[in-house]
């Protein structure tokens, strides 16, 4: 019998839970681009970079291929972007919610010393 989906998936939540690949796969749903340019908007140490690029590429999220002497990435497929933009839109809710209701607490505050 093969591994529960349930498994797969948290296994792939465990890949994407580190900042530096989550920022890679930000990076590359605008598209492929380098590994040079990957490092300037990273900023993190090759060696270090080159350790998160190959969990990605291992769990087939990204790949990877050569043009010319550069060495590309690209998201493996747009479900990976959509994937980011979900969790984009669900922190934003959240968000929204918490700053709601710090409004609501400052209010019940003031009201409170009001009185």
């Amino acid at each position: 019998m093969g591994v529960p989906l349930y498994e797969r998936k948290a296994e792939f939540f465990r890949t994407l839970g580190h900042p530096v690949r989550i920022r890679v796969l930000e990076l590359l749903g605008d598209g492929p681009k380098p590994v040079r340019d990957l490092l300037a908007d990273v900023a993190i140490e090759a060696s270090s970079l080159s350790q998160q690029l190959a969990v990605l590429r291992r769990a087939g999220i990204v790949v990877s291929y050569r043009e010319g002497a550069a060495v590309m990435y690209a998201l493996s497929g747009p479900d990976v972007a959509e994937v980011m933009s979900a969790a984009r839109r669900f922190l934003t809710a959240m968000i929204a919610g918490q700053a709601e209701l710090l409004d609501e607490l400052r209010v019940d505050e003031s009201t409170a010393v009001a009185r």
